[in-house]
């Protein structure tokens, strides 16, 4: 049967016999090798061990700290130095001044979207897009070639009655006269002869030698020849008096009506050619050319150059305050401009129910037409008050604010100390005092007296009642 090895080398170690007198620390190390278990491991001890080690470590930081605590219980208490703060005397104020800002848009003095008065067909764009141009500048053209044709058969007709209310004003000329004259001669002569024969023809009658019927054949024919004879008579009247006023008259009327219709070609063919009706630049073409417009149909775009306005909308209050031809301030990007007010529009805006002031820029002014322009007002509001640094204000209940004074009437003039009071405030404005720093200065009323100290600088470390001295 097998034995267990580590007992058998400890009993093996205990069987040797050692000498006391010679070894005596190993006669210790055996006695305590046999008092000690053969069944406890080895970890166990160790565990044991490093725990008296820490406990030694300790006992020295413990013996200290026991002895600094009792040292210091016997020091006596050092006292405790009041805060510096800096102050502001408190000076009333019976007013502030709000700066108010409205906006609003620069637009063109004028601005129109241009077309033809009538239909046609655009043959030619004379500008393109941001062109500039000068009053009564062609811009665009129609095809005008129906036109042109009706005004050639206006003139050719209006040449025709010209020509014959001439005639008409002139009268008959001298050959025509002539031959009438001529005419009424040869009648004249032809009636005598007929008278004549008739009177022939009567007495062969008498005395049976014709018949009836040629008495009345030659009768007839006498008085054919005294009828052709007035006719011819009133026709040569009628050229030595000459043309009846009334025919002139008629025809003078007709002239001035074909007249009346060659003008009329005119201006159409005058509005064919589309022109800028005042200086400026050529914002957006609608149309190219070969498209077939009708009248009123927007072609171009054109915006006036020179000086621009800016159209700002305020309240009624304020706008009667304001007055045409006072100056203002604009703010245009990061830049301010000088303006002129020119005009107070009569009616309200029905979106924004403000009155719409124009103001007009000086003329070296660059801005641009759509640019956001800021009109900057001061008002000034009548109220009783104190200006202070914001960093005077201290968070109160209910939303309030409150301001840390101190008290001079219980001061410690031996000592320069003070002791803390609260009061509380109310702000009414707030602005930044200096453009370089940004220091924020506020507006407020409230339980503060006149002369009163204000603290300003580490108010987050003060509680009312606490002393403190005051920073020279």
């Amino acid at each position: 049967m097998n034995s267990d090895p580590v007992s058998s080398e400890l009993f093996a170690h205990s069987s040797q016999s050692v000498d006391p007198a010679a070894h005596p620390a190993a006669d210790l190390a055996t006695q305590t090798e046999s008092l000690t278990p053969p069944s406890i491991p080895s970890w166990r001890l160790n565990r044991w061990s490093w725990l008296g080690i820490m406990l030694l470590l300790a006992l020295p930081g413990v013996a200290i700290a026991h002895t600094q605590f009792f040292r210091n219980a016997a020091e006596p208490t050092q006292s405790v130095q009041p805060l510096s703060v800096e102050t502001v005397r408190l000076k009333p104020a019976s007013s502030y001044e709000v700066r108010r800002t409205y906006t609003g848009e620069i637009v063109a003095r004028r601005s129109s979207e241009l077309g033809f008065e009538q239909s046609g067909t655009v043959i030619e764009l004379l500008l393109a897009e941001g062109d500039t141009v000068t009053a009564n500048q062609p811009l665009a053209r129609l095809d005008t070639r129906s036109l042109q044709a009706q005004r050639q058969q206006l003139i050719a007709q209006r040449d025709q009655a010209l020509a014959q209310l001439q005639e008409l004003e002139t009268g008959a000329r001298p050959e025509t006269i002539a031959a009438a004259r001529a005419a009424v001669a040869d009648l004249e002569q032809q009636v005598a002869l007929a008278q004549l024969q008739k009177a022939r023809r009567e007495g062969l009658y008498q005395e049976g030698a014709i018949a009836r019927e040629d008495l009345d054949q030659q009768t007839f024919n006498l008085g054919s020849l005294q009828n052709r004879l007035n006719q011819a008579q009133s026709q040569l009247d009628e050229l030595l008096a000459g043309t009846r006023q009334e025919q002139v008259m008629s025809q003078q009327a007709t002239v001035r009506q074909l007249d009346a219709s060659l003008q009329a070609i005119e201006i159409e063919l005058e509005k064919s050619v589309l022109r800028s009706p005042f200086s400026g630049r050529v914002s957006q073409r609608l149309v190219d050319e070969g498209v077939v417009v009708s009248g009123g149909q927007s072609v171009l775009r054109l915006v006036e150059g020179g000086e621009l306005e800016a159209r700002i909308g305020v309240p009624v209050d304020m706008s009667n305050r304001l007055t045409i031809g006072s100056p203002q301030s604009l703010q245009v990007g990061n830049q301010s401009y000088d303006a002129q007010i020119t005009a107070l529009l009569p009616e309200l805006d029905t979106n924004t129910r403000t009155v719409t002031i124009v103001l007009q820029f000086s003329p070296e002014s660059d801005v641009a037409i759509g640019q956001t322009a800021q009109l900057l007002i001061s008002d000034t509001q009548p109220e009783d008050g104190y200006w202070l640094p914001a960093t005077a204000l201290v968070p109160s209940d209910r939303g309030l604010w409150s301001v840390y004074v101190v008290n001079e009437n219980d001061a410690d003039e031996t000592k320069g100390s003070y002791v803390v009071a609260r009061r509380d405030v109310e702000v009414l404005h707030t602005k930044a005092d200096d453009s370089s720093t940004q220091e924020q200065r506020v507006f407020v009323r409230g339980l503060l007296q006149p002369g009163e100290r204000a603290i300003v600088t580490g108010t987050h470390r003060i509680v009312s009642g606490q002393t403190v001295t005051v920073s020279p």
